[in-house]
């Protein structure tokens, strides 16, 4: 089995179309690990809120803080900025913290801070500070950027996995992605998001894990898309260790590591 976006607390790949050029850093398939255990498989007739809820429990329940590296690279591979992150994460059923710290890569010193609250049918809370500016300002959309990434807070959140509007694109069935035969849902925001229509989402049949997922446009077309490309064992429980997004046509993508995870 591969557990590719199930349990992350990350960000997350957007792959764009056909590059220009042929990178020399390629993206490797995931691993196939036949060790790795997730959730029990949904039943042939779950609808597709079940399907999302598997896919959170996923997600990890107690308190955790993980760490790791957001690396913009351009199609070649040659990295054009680096950044260090800490993320504290605590998820509830009435509202949901995250916590992000972001640093220069290999140094202490911190350059900005983020706190976002989630609440169920309300827009998500997005507080961002940085280093030396007085107070903390709010961010207007999920969709905006994390500083000179590809990354967006709307991929930190994993919101759209909680969004209730959710329907099988029966004409999708049985996609695969890496090799896993998939189910294909497409789930709409409970509060309007500008630019945004919704997130197209593969999730494994067998297993019920997150394969991919891809922002829609309210043009109806594809924005950004996402995966993960390895998994790690980390305190004895396997989860996504790397990610990448690529916003479509930009001709360079972020990678989004997970080098250490602990619970609180």
């Amino acid at each position: 089995m591969k557990t590719l976006l199930c349990a992350g607390a990350c960000a997350v790949v957007w792959a764009a179309g056909a590059a220009d050029e042929t990178p020399n850093e390629p993206i490797e398939p995931p691993p196939a690990v036949a060790a790795v255990r997730a959730a029990p498989a949904v039943a042939a007739e779950a609808s597709a809120a079940d399907v999302l809820y598997v896919c959170r429990a996923m997600l990890p329940v107690r308190p955790v803080r993980l760490k790791g590296a957001l690396i913009l690279r351009n199609r070649r591979g040659i990295v054009q900025s680096e950044h260090d992150y800490t993320l504290v994460m605590h998820r509830g059923p009435e509202a949901s913290q995250l916590d992000i710290h972001l640093f220069p890569r290999g140094e202490t010193n911190e350059t900005a801070a983020v706190a976002i609250t989630r609440r169920p049918g309300v827009k998500p809370t997005i507080l961002f500070s940085r280093a030396g500016a007085p107070g903390q300002e709010p961010v207007s959309s999920p969709l905006a950027r994390v500083l000179d990434t590809d990354v967006t807070w709307l991929d930190l959140t994993f919101d759209f996995l909680w969004w209730n509007d959710a329907a099988y694109e029966a004409e999708r069935e049985g996609e695969s992605v890496h090799g896993q035969k998939c189910r294909v849902i497409f789930v709409k925001p409970e509060v309007a998001i500008e630019g945004l229509k919704g997130v197209r989402l593969w999730v494994d049949k067998k297993t019920g894990c997150l394969m991919q997922a891809e922002q829609v446009g309210a043009d109806g077309k594809p924005l950004r898309r996402l995966w993960g490309t390895r998994i790690k064992k980390f305190d004895g429980k396997w989860m996504v260790s790397v990610l990448e997004v690529e916003t479509l046509g930009s001709h360079h993508r972020t990678k989004i590591t997970v080098d250490d995870l602990a619970e609180l």
